[in-house]
């Protein structure tokens, strides 16, 4: 479904992805976890094609594709019932009524319909959380990108939206990659877990087998430690 083949990425002379390699099955969710710097976000770019790779390869199965940012990247002006039509109507090309119809349906099921007619400045963190995954579904994608979709939220807020997050991708078969540093919902909501480090990228495994990684540095990651000679294996 999603393919990279040792794809770099450098800036300004500045190496900052270097030979990732990573497979995404259809139907599969794949977590990206990595101290902040790493990489784990250019690559969620790289994926959805806002930045270019300067070698390697990206081969996405299917063109629907749809990202939810850190910061949601909701338009202000516009109520929680436009943000989700928007994408239909300039998109899609839906006229206004069958988007409305189905932009509540959406809203309805991440439990928002009665805030259809609120602006994202009216509505808490974990509402505009739910929105935003609401609008990434407005496009019926098979592939959705998660950019830290539970940063800065509480933990039962977190743990909220982490289920509503599995809910949506068994009802709509989507195939999720999603950028985390929030472990207990990348265990959560995770079929494999990769870890990226310096702008390189290794695939950890299942949920419990990251979490008994014999990889020291990656060990260390998961439970606070500071050097790379911690590990008790």
């Amino acid at each position: 479904m999603i393919q990279l083949q040792r794809v770099g990425l450098t800036l300004n002379d500045r190496e900052l992805l270097k030979g990732v390699t990573v497979d995404v099955s259809r139907g599969e969710t794949l977590g990206i976890i990595g101290r902040s710097g790493s990489g784990k976000s250019l690559i969620l770019k790289i994926m959805s094609g806002l930045i270019q790779p300067t070698s390697g390869s990206v081969n996405i199965e299917s063109p629907r594709m749809s990202m939810l940012f850190q910061r949601n990247a909701l338009f202000d002006s516009l109520t929680a019932l436009e943000n989700v039509m928007l994408p239909m109507t300039e998109t899609l090309g839906r006229d206004e009524a069958s988007s409305r119809v189905r932009a509540l349906q959406l809203l309805n099921a991440v439990s928002l319909g009665p805030a259809a007619g609120l602006r994202p400045d009216e509505l808490s963190g974990g509402m505009q959380k739910r929105l935003g995954i609401a609008r990434t579904l407005a496009i019926d994608p098979e592939i959705i990108l998660y950019d830290e979709p539970t940063a800065g939220l509480d933990p039962i807020t977190s743990k909220t939206i982490a289920e509503l997050m599995i809910a949506l991708k068994t009802q709509n078969k989507t195939t999720v990659v999603m950028v985390t540093n929030d472990l207990q919902r990348a265990y959560q909501t995770c079929d494999r877990i990769g870890f990226c480090s310096d702008g390189e990228f290794r695939v950890g495994g299942t949920p419990a087998q990251v979490q008994n990684t014999n990889d020291p540095e990656l060990w260390n990651f998961i439970y606070g430690k500071a050097g790379v000679h911690e590990h008790p294996l």
